[in-house]
């Protein structure tokens, strides 16, 4: 098994919380905050499948050039190393599913069959390629499904007659790679000691879930974690999700999450006691905003580091859990809305006012830095986080403002619009 992926193989405890490990806090499987420190985080290191990106099809699977890989992956390893010098367990996505495709036969046969579409490749060729990958080892068969395969990539000759295989050009996909893995935050997020898993919006990033579903159902890592949401059919990402503090989330409204999956996250929050309230926070559907946490993350318990177009714009709207809550008959819950977001937030916090840190003054140059993902911040403990070291204006700002900025570079991580945040999905935090 990989070293990055299990140390341990810690269990969950008896209420199936994920916490195993004795008193070690970094065992301890649970996020309540945005700033709690960070003890255990999932990243992906850049692989093969960025390496699948054409200018014929970069825009299609969502970047926005083509990346030098093995720039972005001394820039992914420089991240990592940052994050471990603080004290960070790195899990690393490929290891796991790795060690979940060896030690499951499930998940082997729920990977295949998740990337191996009958309705696109017909039948015939779609089982005499799931046949194949059956007996492919798992370091393999997990590089297959995140990097895909072309048609000159099978591994077998024509004998079984396809139309499909005729029609196709070699270097189309048989299997469609994921070069946006990368952004762990989006196909899972993590609410108290419960893991939700998303329903990504773009065609592109739908299948991203299966393999995060694979790992925290099979890997022994997670054995008894419980799930805080899973949705099939109404889109919600992990990238519109902030955990302002206990019991209160923030959920973005735009190009990636629907107002339906909104609701359906509060409610489903509110059933299992993990948020009392969740604002719903309208953003625009445009590439440079697609998520909430491209234009304000948390920075400290208090404080948020904000694009300044939309200080005074942004608003949001307030669904509460009564305490009279009916759970699932859909009873006890008001909403109301739309105020301004930050005076929203403050009083669900219970604090007087949210401290907000600007990108900067210059409209021009906010904008740029917004762009280059200057509001996508991971932080590492209340007033510590890690951010691209190309936004020195929101760096700057920062720093004036009292927070500990680590800086790491991103040019071509920043490829397919992503900074730290959304390069980061949090497994344990403690509480602030």
């Amino acid at each position: 098994m990989g070293a990055e992926a299990v140390q341990g193989g810690h269990g969950g405890d008896a209420n199936g919380n994920g916490r195993g490990g004795g008193d070690d806090p970094g065992k301890r499987l649970a996020v309540t905050s945005e700033v709690g420190t960070l003890r255990t985080v999932l990243l992906h290191r850049p692989g093969d499948e960025l390496r699948r990106l054409t200018p014929r099809n970069n825009d299609q699977l969502l970047f926005d050039g083509i990346p030098w890989v093995e720039r972005a992956q001394q820039e992914h390893d420089i991240f990592s190393a940052v994050l471990r010098g603080r004290g960070v367990e790195v899990l690393l996505l490929a290891d796991l599913l790795a060690d979940t495709l060896d030690v499951s036969g499930a998940a082997r046969i729920q990977g295949i069959s998740a990337a191996v579409d009958a309705r696109r490749l017909g039948h015939g060729l779609a089982d005499e390629l799931a046949a194949y990958l059956r007996g492919v080892p798992a370091q393999e068969l997990a590089n297959i499904l995140m990097a895909g395969m072309t048609f000159d990539e099978l591994p077998f000759g024509p004998g079984t007659p396809s139309l499909v295989r005729r029609m196709h050009h070699g270097g189309d996909f048989v299997i469609d790679p994921l070069p946006n893995l990368l952004f762990t935050r989006d196909s899972s997020f993590w609410v108290g000691p419960r893991v939700a898993i998303t329903a990504l919006a773009l065609p592109a990033r739908m299948r991203e879930t299966s393999l995060t579903d694979l790992v925290y159902a099979f890997h022994p890592r997670f054995l008894g974690v419980r799930r805080a949401y899973e949705s099939h059919t109404a889109p919600i990402e992990g990238g519109d999700v902030l955990l302002l503090g206990p019991g209160v989330v923030a959920v973005g409204v735009g190009e990636r999450t629907s107002p339906a999956g909104a609701e359906a996250l509060a409610r489903s929050l509110f059933d299992d006691g993990l948020a009392h309230t969740v604002l719903v926070v309208p953003i625009a559907q445009n590439r440079a905003s697609m998520h909430l946490d491209t234009v304000c993350t948390m920075v400290d318990t208090d404080a948020i580091v904000m694009y300044p177009a939309i200080r005074d714009s942004l608003c949001a709207f307030t669904i509460h859990r009564e305490d009279g809550y009916g759970g699932r008959d859909r009873g006890g819950v008001s909403m109301r809305g739309p105020d301004p977001f930050l005076p929203a937030a403050a009083e669900a916090m219970g604090i007087g006012k949210m401290r907000v840190i600007d990108t900067g003054l210059d409209g021009v140059t906010a904008e740029r830095e917004q762009w280059d993902d200057g509001n996508n911040t991971l932080a590492l403990a209340p007033g510590v986080v890690v951010a691209y070291e190309r936004n020195e204006m929101t760096n700057g700002r920062l720093t004036q403002a009292g927070i500990e900025v680590l800086r790491i570079p991103g040019s071509e991580l920043g490829s397919g619009r992503g900074g730290p945040r959304c390069l980061s999905c949090p497994l344990s935090r403690d509480d602030v």
